[in-house]
């Protein structure tokens, strides 16, 4: 019988993350590419009823071609393919042959939230998640897209990028395939009766017990959840992130627990394919250092991976970084693990990553030192938009400024100067040619007014119609 603390802990966890606790699983760590691909081709090849696949960016190059026969060959077998993308992250990937081959093999292939006249602001909220369902029988829940970078070049020098997914079997598929029927049907017809599982008709295949967490934009599950550990860890918190921003509220978390004594680290990049992100990154080390998190930087051409472990008991892998975009703004997908096996593995992991990191140190001064970026690949895209981390740049260094609550350091001058120099410029056309202003301002206020309003008419539309459920209405789809 668990003690009154451990369904404490548990009760707040469930409703931290917004998901139960699923007992009865089997778990197995997948490091890199050369272990997720294979798993995730050898399901593929063994589907005989349906292949649910999910991924951000699926490159048009050779590990790409590689996906997308083996779904196609599945699909001319008579098995149902569908395949899930976001489209700011198929943008300039050459994907499209591989769609045309699918669609043309009997896939059915559905794009995430392009572009719409009447939500002109919309592009901001992006499907985020890498998952892989077959047969309602084994799920994957990765960090990992679909490309070259992640398999790197050796021909060329160039190495893989680091990155963490999990393989699972068990009654936690329900869960994962309930994640992809979420997405699915926001932007398409529901998925058919016959492919929604039931978590109990799936028997137990191994003793873990996690959650599948499925965030949504604006639920911030996984960002309190994040919180939560960090508040509950005793000895060790061990986090690995490819795109961290450390916001005031998690900063604080991280800085308790390390004044508690908690041994609390940070693995990030130490060279990014998003340069606009990382002086963003670095801005944030200097208030985490003086509070006692110690913070390395990857030695390799990307750290991809989005983990965490605590004590050596709680595990964390799956597709949300550590910033207020992923937590706020996109559909994400992690899975929280609770074993030691697990745990212990995860942990072992972490400390052979390190072996390939430098750590970063405060000098004399209470400056943190300038650093010799690692070697990046030539491949310059990842999972996360240019235009989102610049805009998110921008607006964490201008917030700051206005709301005093992050202490600025070096590497935000240039985006405060370009900031300064925006406004400047804006003032000084208003003053001299007022019309150079009111009129795109006139037009954005036209478009987007006329977005609402037919947005408006369309909730008015449902709600006056009889759902076809004969329950209340639906909220409308994103």
């Amino acid at each position: 019988m668990p003690s009154p603390v451990r369904l404490l802990a548990d009760q707040a966890f469930s409703r931290a993350a917004g998901a139960p606790l699923v007992q009865g699983n089997a778990v197995r760590i997948l490091k890199d590419a050369r272990e997720n691909y294979p798993a995730w081709l050898d399901a593929i090849a063994g589907a005989e009823r349906w292949i649910h696949f999910e991924s951000y960016i699926i490159h048009g190059d050779a590990v790409g071609r590689r996906f997308a026969e083996a779904l196609a060959e599945r699909a001319r077998a008579g098995v149902r393919v569908r395949v899930l993308y976001d489209w700011a992250g198929g943008l300039f990937t050459g994907s499209g042959p591989l769609w045309r081959l699918l669609r043309a093999a009997g896939a059915e292939i559905r794009v995430f939230n392009p572009p719409r006249l009447h939500h002109p602001v919309s592009w901001m909220s992006r499907d985020h998640r890498k998952m892989l369902a077959v047969d309602g029988e084994i799920g994957f829940v990765a960090g990992l897209c679909v490309g070259q970078a992640w398999e790197g070049d050796t021909a060329r020098g160039v190495e893989p990028w680091r990155d963490t997914g999990v393989a699972i079997r068990g009654p936690a598929v329900a869960d994962i395939e309930h994640a992809f029927v979420q997405v699915w049907n926001d932007v398409g017809d529901p998925l058919p009766a016959d492919e929604r599982v039931d978590a109990a008709t799936i028997p137990p295949a191994g003793e873990v017990a996690l959650r599948v967490i499925d965030t949504m934009p604006a639920t911030a599950g996984m960002m309190r959840l994040d919180q939560l550990v960090a508040a509950l860890a005793r000895r060790t918190l061990w986090i690995a992130d490819a795109y961290f921003v450390g916001t005031p509220a998690h900063t604080q978390a991280l800085r308790a627990a390390a004044d508690d004594g908690v041994d609390v680290r940070l693995l990030v990049p130490g060279g990014s394919d998003l340069v606009l992100l990382q002086p963003l990154t670095r801005a944030g080390y200097r208030p985490l250092l003086e509070g006692g998190v110690r913070i390395f930087e990857w030695n390799g051409p990307m750290m991809h991976a989005k983990t965490a472990v605590a004590d050596g008991k709680w595990s964390r892998v799956g597709s949300s970084n550590l910033n207020l975009q992923s937590w706020l703004g996109n559909w994400e997908l992690d899975v929280a693990i609770e074993d030691e096996v697990i745990g212990r593995d995860m942990a072992a992991m972490f400390e052979d990553d390190l072996a390939h990191a430098t750590e970063v140190v405060l000098d004399g001064r209470h400056r943190v030192p300038r650093i010799r970026p690692a070697r990046r690949s030539p491949a310059r895209r990842g999972s996360a938009g240019r235009a989102a981390a610049g805009a998110l740049r921008l607006g964490n260094t201008l917030g700051a400024v206005l709301t005093l609550t992050r202490t600025l350091g070096p590497s935000d001058a240039r985006t405060l100067f370009y900031g300064a120099l925006f406004l400047l410029v804006t003032g000084a056309v208003g003053l001299a040619w007022p019309r150079a202003l009111a009129w795109p301002l006139g037009a954005v206020c036209l478009w987007v007014g006329l977005g609402w309003t037919v947005e408006a008419w369309h909730l008015w539309r449902r709600r006056r119609a009889p759902s076809s459920t004969g329950g209340p209405d639906q909220p409308a789809r994103k």
